[in-house]
């Protein structure tokens, strides 16, 4: 079967022929039509993730496509049946093998293109915001890079949670789809001074940092007595570093999220979360938005736009037609 394959850190990955696997216990094979890119996908090409799989490897976290075959043990699927998963690796080629605790039925409403970008975005924001934030309706909300493949699905959600959501993204073509997506402000990071204006606002009680510096900082001293700040990821390239005396003086809380550990420790919160996301899709209050869905021999020009921030919303790579 065809895979995108990374051979050596550092190095672009290619399109290359490799092993068609099968399912163990426990695990199902899908064939896919469709995988989501990921930030987190160019920080495996450099080494920097969280995770490092052993080279070389199959790239792609996400996918969507129907199920192929299940292996002994496997009760909750069957071949044929439409699914997404979050593999971690593998879901750049035209089969994947996960385990089935990682899959979750696609409703037919939903096109597999946008399932394949769902998972991650959308399950992100919403364990961030509705379990570690708890975010309350009537609150503000501040989302930093707010037009990208998370950012956007945290203003979407934050907005269908009741709070006043206030994008951060840089130009106004971004800025229209997160307004479209439900923020209440628009502020343009590449022209206004964003400590004066939210502090002109009146504050902030949840701020979604998906960049990290250099917006970090004036939106950490943005936030309201008992804030809190949740660090999503830093696609800025700097880490912020938070100085304790103004966490300690205004009591701020900085709350650290990251979606695929709940895989591990607390599955049950990831898979709630995400049965609560495919109820308010099919209920019409969440719509995913993809920029751009490009064929599978044209992966390369996909990780080009996420790493020039060319993209809005998700970037899907389409290997067959559902």
């Amino acid at each position: 079967m065809r895979a995108v394959r990374l051979a050596a850190l550092d190095t672009p990955p290619g399109l290359t022929q490799t092993r068609r696997p099968d399912p163990a216990k426990g695990e199902i094979a899908i064939d896919v039509a469709a995988c989501g890119l990921n930030f987190a996908d160019l920080l495996m090409i450099t080494g920097q993730y969280q995770e490092r799989p052993a080279l070389p490897f199959t790239m792609g976290l996400e996918v969507a496509g129907r199920v192929a075959s299940v292996g002994p043990g496997v009760t909750a699927f069957w071949p044929g049946q439409r699914v997404a998963a979050f593999t971690g690796q593998g879901g750049l080629a035209e089969r994947v093998v996960c385990p089935a605790n990682r899959c979750v039925p696609v409703p037919d409403t939903m096109p597999l293109a946008e399932a394949a970008g769902f998972l991650i975005a959308y399950g992100t924001s919403h364990l961030a915001l509705a379990h570690r934030a708890q975010l309350r309706a009537g609150e503000s909300l501040l989302v930093l890079g707010a037009a990208g493949g998370v950012g956007l699905t945290a203003v979407e959600i934050g907005a269908a949670m009741g709070a006043r959501v206030i994008a951060v993204a840089r130009g106004e073509d971004k800025l229209q789809i997160a307004r479209q997506a439900g923020a209440a402000v628009c502020l343009d990071s590449s022209t206004v001074d964003l400590r004066a204006e939210l502090k002109a606002l009146g504050g902030i009680d949840v701020v979604y940092d998906a960049i990290g510096e250099p917006l970090a900082t004036p939106a950490l001293r943005a936030l309201r007595p008992e804030g809190r700040f949740l660090a999503i990821g830093f696609a800025g390239g700097k880490v912020p570093q938070f100085p304790a005396n103004i966490l300690l003086v205004k009591n701020l809380t900085v709350i650290g999220l990251y979606w695929g550990g709940y895989l591990t420790f607390a599955p049950d919160a990831l898979t709630g979360s995400l049965r609560t996301l495919m109820d308010w899709y099919e209920q019409g209050r969440i719509r995913p938005h993809i920029s751009h869905i490009l064929p599978f021999e044209r992966f390369a020009e996909g990780f080009e736009l996420l790493r020039n921030r060319k993209s809005t919303g998700k970037i899907v790579i389409e290997i067959a037609a559902d």
